[in-house]
Parts: structure tokens; sequence; C-alpha cells
């Protein structure tokens, strides 16, 4: 997703959006854990993710 199209989420639902791939990036963590994660460079990725959302969220925050 990127930055623009963040934008465009209300405060809710990038706050929901936050919450579902912090669940999500816990269940790539524990399948990492037991050697079933195909692809390892996924975590980094939705980190990074996660980490524009937050970013976003807290400008709005401010804007307020």
């Amino acid at each position: 997703m990127k930055p623009a199209e963040i934008r465009d989420l209300t405060l809710e639902e990038a706050k929901g959006k936050a919450t579902e791939l912090t669940k999500e990036l816990f269940n790539l963590r524990m399948r990492h854990a037991t050697n079933q994660l195909e692809n390892p460079l996924k975590l980094r990725l939705l980190k990074r993710e996660i980490a524009r959302i937050k970013t976003v969220v807290a400008e709005k925050e401010r804007v307020k």
C-alpha cells in the first residue's frame, strides 16, 4: 500500500489496518520460528507497511 493510499483512509480505517497487519506479523513470526515460512522477506515488508501506516496515523492525529 502506497502512502497516498494510506492517507486516503480515515483515521479509524488506518488504525484498523495497522491492527490487522500487526496480527498478520505475529502469525508470520510464528511460522518463521517453526521454519514454515517460505519467504522471510515478507517479515521486513510487513514491518515497513506497519510503520508507514503508523506514521500517517500520527500525522492525522497531530492535525486534529
